[in-house]
Formats: structure tokens, sequence, C-alpha cells
């Protein structure tokens, strides 16, 4: 067992608060408590998904507006043209790297500091000695269920992040928790969506129209200004509004914003589009269910804008996925593995981050939630192969014209998290592309 595990099951809980306090203390100290200068606005990013692409499209219109922007996201660390990977394997990074990040934005004479915000790294005061001046809600799905002790304490780790913030509030409308987080008092409160959202007094919103998605990206209108974000999903357009919303906030136009986003580019290992030909491959970052679904759901409705044949009228998934960590959120595998059966013809379970649990024992229990034998109408089948890379090259073997190959669950991340803290570098788009 890790150092890092025997540490959690040995020192009890309120003891490890007061130490992930103090340790935000001192990291906040040792840098003059940047977090509190006023020299620049502090925006935070919290949810399930789209944190990453939202942190992007916030930066990306913050810059064209003519502002100096830093952001850490679980992508990269930038501060102002100056760009470098998180290598660190966490979203949001530890207190001493934050609190040096934020002395470094300063330094640099930054105007605004965009950054993820994670329930881990809440419930380890990561967000402590920070002013926040904007709190960004994406959406809720079943994560982290069994770090924090169940689903609600899980929320209400989020919903720190907006106690803490008192000026403004950006809220997803149509996601069915957004009215916990509109009931936290704010100055300003945005809600932004897709669907009709009841007038409220006090409260602006932004809403996107006339919607159209494709493989080459996605398209809508905000009050009659065109946007055209060359993204995949419909759920791009979720974070788009978030990064609309917040820029409203700070008096930016729609086509200051719009311009911004038009040329936005792929974000790394978020429903990246490793290749068309023959057939598309794609790889995303989807771990939970309801991120795997939606990426499923996507692909499985893009209309074609290619003139790849034969095209099939609804493509077929080949698809690639694991279980994101293990030790961690063990009721979601099997519950991977029926969604995979529903979407997908041909199914590879594999090795993904199994951390110091018997990744064979993690594989057997996503494929514990197929049904064997397969329903009427999937022809293909399940294949469990315990080399990732043996994996992804079976779903390129596996693959036809018209076929989608989706390989989920690492996106970019630059390493694979094997026994006894060991790191083996990763790169799934790389494999995937030697595979082709």
């Amino acid at each position: 067992m890790a150092v890092k595990e025997l540490v959690k099951k040995f020192i009890p809980k309120p003891l490890l608060s007061i130490y992930h306090y103090k340790l935000a203390l001192l990291g906040a100290f040792l840098y003059g408590f940047p977090g509190k200068s006023r020299n620049f606005k502090i925006i935070g990013v919290t949810g399930t998904s789209g944190k990453s692409t939202t942190v992007d499209f916030i930066t990306r219109i913050l810059e064209e507006a003519g502002n100096k922007v830093a952001s850490i996201s679980s992508i990269r660390f930038k501060i102002g043209e100056k760009e470098w990977e998180n290598k660190y394997k966490m979203t949001m990074p530890g207190r001493l790297v934050i609190q040096k990040f934020l002395r470094q934005a300063k330094n640099a004479k930054c105007q605004y500091v965009v950054l993820e915000v994670t329930s881990e790294g809440i419930k380890q005061f990561r967000h402590k000695f920070i002013n926040f001046d904007t709190a960004v809600f994406t959406n809720l799905g079943k994560e982290h269920i069994e770090s924090h002790g169940g689903f609600e304490n899980y929320r209400n780790a989020k919903l720190k992040l907006f106690k803490a913030t008192k000026n403004v509030h950006v809220i997803n409308a149509d996601d069915e928790n957004a009215k916990y987080f509109l009931n936290t008092p704010a100055e300003k409160n945005y809600v932004f969506g897709l669907k009709p959202i009841e007038q409220s007094h006090g409260i602006v919103k932004v809403i996107a129209e006339n919607i159209l998605s494709g493989e080459d990206g996605v398209s809508f209108q905000i009050q009659g200004i065109n946007f055209q974000i060359p993204l995949i999903g419909e759920f791009n357009i979720y974070n788009a509004l978030a990064a609309v919303s917040v820029a409203k906030n700070y008096g930016i136009n729609l086509e200051i914003c719009a311009k911004a986003l038009n040329k936005a580019r792929a974000i790394p290992g978020r429903m990246e589009v490793v290749a068309k030909e023959p057939f598309m491959v794609v790889v995303d970052y989807a771990h939970t269910p309801e991120q795997l679904e939606g990426v499923y759901k996507t692909l499985k409705n893009l209309t074609p804008t290619t003139q790849r044949a034969p095209r099939h009228l609804t493509p077929n998934l080949v698809c690639v996925l694991g279980s994101c960590g293990g030790g961690r959120d063990k009721w979601k595998r099997p519950v991977l593995g029926q969604i995979a059966e529903k979407y997908c013809k041909e199914i590879i379970i594999t090795n993904e981050d199994p951390y110091d649990e018997p990744p064979m024992k993690i594989i057997e229990e996503i494929a514990s939630g197929i049904q064997h034998p397969r329903p009427k109408g999937y022809p293909g089948t399940q294949h469990l192969i315990l080399d990732r890379k043996e994996a992804i090259k079976s779903a390129i073997k596996l693959a036809g014209p018209g076929d989608v190959v989706i390989i989920t669950g690492k996106g970019s991340e630059p390493w694979m998290c094997v026994a006894d803290g060991k790191k083996i570098p990763w790169d799934d788009r790389k494999i995937a592309k030697e595979a082709l």
C-alpha cells in the first residue's frame, strides 16, 4: 500500500483536515497571500465535466478583449503567452503549487486568473486564501461518491466555492441541481442553458438558439449573434454559454465572444479527433456514466460532413474503456459496461490507472454489466484485453469504413498510474495514430 494511502488510513479525519488547512495557510503565507490581491479578478470553475473546456473558453474570450490572463486546468498552466503542461495528474494542483502560480500571475501583471476547482480540492482546502470574484457551475453527475461519503456531500463540496464567492455566480440552469447553487446568495446571478428559462428578477439569462451539430463542430446563436465553434458535441455549447456569461459580467460584448470562440481549437483529449480516415478515431476523457453516455450519444448522432463511404445512417461505435482510478467509485464499473453495451457494436475493456488494485478485477467488474449473450441487434462482442496499447490496436483492427473508434478514460493524460505509486508515460492519441 502506498504511503499516501497508509496516512489516510491511520490518521483521523479531523487531524487530516487540520493538516490540509495548515498547508493551505503555509502556501499562502510563503507567497505573500497572492490570492487576496485586488490586482486581478479570480474566476473559479467547478462541476463534474466541462471544466477544462470552460476554463479555456473563458481565457480565450478575456484575451480577445485585450486582457492578460492566467489559468490552470487539468490540461495546462498558462500565464499570458507562456504555457506549460499540467503533469501533476491533478485537476486542481496542491496548495503550494496554486499559491506559487498566483504569485507568478500577480508578478506578470495579469488582470484575470481562471482556475479549475474540484470537490477534492475544496475538501482539502486548496481554495482557501483565494478571493474568488466569480464562481461557475457547469453540471453535476455522480463522481467521487465513495471519497465524499455520498452524492449530497459531493454536491455540498462544490457549493462551498459558491458560499465563498459573494460577487458573481454563473449557473447551468438546465442541470437538475441548479436550484441548490441558485439558493446561495450573490450580488449578481447569471444562468445559461439550451432550454427556456423562467423569468426571475435580478437574474441574467444566456440562452443558445438555432443549434446545429456535426462532425466539424457546433453552431448556434445568442441574441442573434452567430457562434461557430469547431468542437464536436452539444455539451460544448454549454461550456461556451458559461464562458459568455462570465464575459458579459465583465462588460465584454457578444461579438468579441463569438470571434474568440470561433477560433477555438480542440482541447487535448476532450472529444479530440485523432483521425477522420479511413474511419473516425476520437479520444475523450469521459470516465463517469453521464460523461460516457454523452460522448456515445454525440458520436451516434453526428451529421457526416466528409465523403467517407459507405457511411452508415448511424455510425457503429467501437469503444475502448476502463474505469478511471483503481480503488474509487467502484459502483460505476458495471454501469459503464451497461452504457457501452447500449451504444457500441464492439466493446473493448482494458486497463486504466489501476493504482494498487488488481487491474483484471476492475476489467471483470465492468464486463459484469454487459449481458451474456448480448441482446439482438448487437452482433459485436466484448473483449477483455489487459494491455491498453493492445486494446487500442484491436479497436483499430475491428473498425471499418463509416465506423467511429472512441477511446475514453484518459484523454490527454501523460501517465498511467499503477501499483506502488509508479507512473508509466502514456498517450492514447499517440498509440492510436501508431496503430492507424
